[in-house]
């Protein structure tokens, strides 16, 4: 059931991209409408990802409280990481929150909101692997497709193989089955993955990197960003924020110093 549901909220928004270009809403449209669009992933705990038939997950939390804050009601859909800026692009939803790292590449086709937390890209690897980037050298590294993680595996100097997977969950699997020697993801994502394989055998090791997330929306829609950006203010004022961030991570996640 949680596969069917899974891919049936995947296809369909697939499907949609197959029609005409829609049209960026502004903030008045979308204000008058009620609801505001927003996509992500569902398939990066605990970010967003399903419980049963259920959409959950830190940002998808993170976003309702964010659309109550605006008075709004949400509107999921639930895309494949690597096709979200081109969907957002064609103006398919107001914005997409799914943990996007900013980058100068990614900025030039979306704009971003400011942060709702902060990470990094993290190694992991059997007991006895590669823990470091120094150890990288001259092994296979794992990692998901269209990520800042595969970009930085790209610029570490020495790895023998880069195997991209369509998520981390198969690039674990990989990992496990000694596939590759070492996987690179989000740091939160590693943690919560290894806490659920106690018995693995793998370990996190070395930040390669550190990176601010944000929600991403289309170019150029200054109010429909100052709005997202109060809200998201309000929401880490108010204590609702520090909640998630507690109950998903067991520690602030912010940017905040």
């Amino acid at each position: 059931m949680r596969f069917l549901a899974r891919l049936l909220s995947a296809v369909i928004p697939l499907t949609l991209l197959l029609g005409g270009v829609s049209e960026a809403r502004e903030w008045k449209a979308i204000e008058a409408s009620g609801t505001i669009k927003a996509a992500t992933e569902g398939a990066f705990q605990p970010f967003n990802y399903y419980e049963g038939s259920t959409l959950t997950g830190f940002e998808v939390e993170l976003a309702e409280a964010i659309a109550k804050k605006l008075g709004l009601k949400l509107e999921w859909s639930v895309v494949p990481f690597d096709a979200q800026i081109a969907a957002l692009k064609q103006d398919r939803f107001d914005f997409a929150i799914a943990s996007h790292g900013f980058t100068e590449e990614r900025a030039k086709s979306v704009d971003f909101a400011d942060p709702h937390y902060c990470t990094g890209g993290q190694i992991a690897a059997h007991k006895d692997g590669p823990l470091t980037v120094a150890a990288l050298n001259g092994k296979s590294v794992g990692v998901q497709l269209a990520t800042t993680y595969a970009g930085a595996a790209q610029k570490i100097k020495g790895i023998k193989a880069i195997k991209t997977y369509k998520g981390d969950p198969e690039a674990f699997s990989a990992l496990r089955a000694k596939k590759v020697d070492a996987w690179i993801s989000d740091k939160f994502t590693v943690k919560g993955t290894l806490d659920k394989n106690p018995d693995a055998g793998i370990v996190g090791g070395a930040l390669v990197f550190v990176e601010k997330v944000s929600m991403i929306m289309p170019k150029g829609n200054k109010e429909l960003a100052e709005k997202l950006n109060q809200a998201l203010a309000e929401v880490m004022k108010d204590g609702s924020y520090q909640a998630l961030s507690q109950k998903y991570f067991k520690e602030d996640v912010s940017c905040r110093p």
